[in-house]
């Protein structure tokens, strides 16, 4: 029987191997600048990271005077973010966006394509668990990318050999065609050929358009206050940039 697309996406990161590998081909960069410098400007105090993976960037939003927490599906990833430098400085909690307490952020963010991993309700579901969860004033940022420019088809390859420090390995990568709503389903495989060992993984992810954020995010009582082009907050051209930043803040009325 398939996977529904959430149970696809925590299986497919929820890997010790894949959990190893994850901080080395997502490493520290420009977005997570971004949410550093976001979370200093706004004075956030308490920080909900959505979807934390391994912790590479959670840790670094804690602070003194902070009360930062990491949410992830994932145990593997989890296993990480608890043992990494740093990990005990922050709550690691293993579930979804319906464990984010009501009423207790100043900031949540959603980093490294984790809103095109929540697909159909669950995308709706988990706004709708942000926006009470975020005190009046608060704020939720995060990156997804521009359908316009159809990324898509530039996620497809032909089995290719590729050496690492530590391997010889044989990877490749198939990626659907968007369905009806947005959603791709984007498969890989990688084979290390010293050891035989095979990894396989299956992510679903929808994409959709800056007119449908918007409307998603104004229904559950979140108001845009930016989208832009990257992570220096350049202006966003729908015919040019592949990825939206969105910042969003939720108004005094407590959504319903």
């Amino acid at each position: 029987m398939p996977h529904s697309p959430a149970e696809a996406n925590r299986r497919a990161y929820d890997d010790p191997a894949v959990a190893a590998d994850y901080d080395a081909a997502n490493p520290d960069g420009p977005d997570h600048d971004f949410f550093r410098r976001l979370a200093q400007e706004t004075g956030a105090e308490r920080i909900v990271d959505l979807g934390c993976g391994t912790g590479l960037l959670t840790v670094t939003l804690a602070g003194t005077g902070r009360a930062v927490v990491g949410i992830d599906p994932a145990e593997a990833m989890l296993e990480v973010a608890r043992t990494r430098p740093g990990g005990d400085a922050v709550r690691w909690v293993r579930g979804t966006a319906e464990l984010i307490e009501p009423a207790t952020a100043d900031l949540v963010i959603m980093s490294g394509n984790v809103a095109m991993h929540l697909v159909g309700d669950d995308w709706h579901d988990a706004l709708s668990r942000i926006a009470a969860g975020l005190l009046p004033g608060g704020r939720l940022a995060f990156e997804t990318r521009n359908p316009a420019l159809r990324a898509w088809e530039d996620w497809t390859s032909e089995p290719t050999e590729t050496t690492t420090t530590a391997a010889r390995l044989l990877e490749s990568e198939v990626t659907s065609a968007p369905d009806h709503r947005g959603v791709v389903v984007h498969r890989w495989r990688s084979e290390d050929l010293t050891t035989g060992t095979v990894q396989e993984g299956e992510e679903h992810l929808q994409f959709r358009s800056p007119a449908q954020v918007r409307a998603d995010l104004e229904a559950v009582g979140l108001s845009v206050e930016r989208v832009s082009g990257g992570w220096q907050r350049q202006e966003f051209d729908e015919a040019r940039d592949p990825l939206m930043v969105v910042e969003a803040v939720r108004g005094a009325a407590r959504p319903t």
